[in-house]
């Protein structure tokens, strides 16, 4: 069996987690590849083979990198990093380029991954505006918010909200360790709240209200069952791999 290097990982874990496919749009480099989002086109990440020489490496060495969106906040510190070089061929404020040759690790470059689709949702402007409910996935510190003190309040909370979320979606609520399993099954009741607090570390500038739909117990989604389900880490707002959501609804009607 062939090795999968790690773009074939990148795209089958793009697929799986946005249902997003790799395009070949150019003849003249077949090898390129983009990914972008169905609810408005964006591109969040472009695979290619690039000369040493095009992203300050030796010349004659082709390299398989793929160009990332990050907020022009993190380049610097993106750029730091081994294996992340100024974006080639991209505007090099907005876009990174990773090195696919295992200078950066697979689960990193899923987080970046993740980062990236989720900035090119936040576009303005889109005419493709989504309408059928989607189910996501966040998580949650418990440690550092009482998540279920809040639901017995009214059934309620108010959370940050960094994703294109609409009225009606469905919002599953994993709590990190120790916890470290899905433990609450929400609606998107109310979305783009205006909400203004800034602490000097944590920053929100809109909000979603998610109504309680179900409990889970700790045994029911734990992230070992997870991984089984086509979810290894959740690190921000993502969508759900239809393999887990099938098995979270499966579990409300038991």
């Amino acid at each position: 069996m062939k090795k999968q290097t790690m773009r074939d990982k990148l795209f089958r874990y793009a697929a799986g987690h946005f249902g997003a496919e790799p395009e070949y749009l150019w003849k003249r480099t077949p090898d390129c590849a983009v990914l972008r989002r169905s609810d408005n086109g964006k591109w969040f990440a472009i695979a290619m083979n690039v000369d040493g020489s095009k992203i300050g490496f030796e010349k004659g060495k082709i390299y398989d990198i793929v160009n990332i969106k990050c907020s022009p906040l993190m380049t610097g510190s993106l750029l730091a990093m081994k294996g992340i070089v100024p974006a080639y061929h991209m505007q090099k404020e907005q876009w990174v380029s990773v090195l696919l040759d295992g200078s950066v690790d697979e689960e990193q470059v899923k987080s970046l991954i993740d980062m990236s689709y989720e900035l090119a949702g936040q576009s303005g402007g889109s005419k493709r505006l989504r309408t059928e409910p989607k189910d996501w996935l966040i998580p949650a510190a418990p440690a550092m918010y009482d998540v279920e003190q809040d639901f017995r309040r009214d059934g309620t909370i108010i959370w940050k909200q960094t994703s294109n979320m609409i009225v009606g979606d469905t919002v599953y609520i994993y709590m990190a360790a120790p916890v470290s399993a899905i433990m609450y099954r929400c609606e998107a009741a109310e979305v783009n709240i205006p909400y203004n607090y800034d602490d000097g570390t944590y920053r929100i500038k809109r909000a979603v209200r998610l109504r309680l739909v179900h409990r889970y117990s700790a045994e029911d989604m734990p992230l070992a069952r997870m991984k089984d389900l086509g979810v290894t880490a959740v690190r921000g707002a993502r969508g759900v791999p239809n393999t887990l959501s099938a098995e979270l609804k499966r579990l409300c009607r038991e």
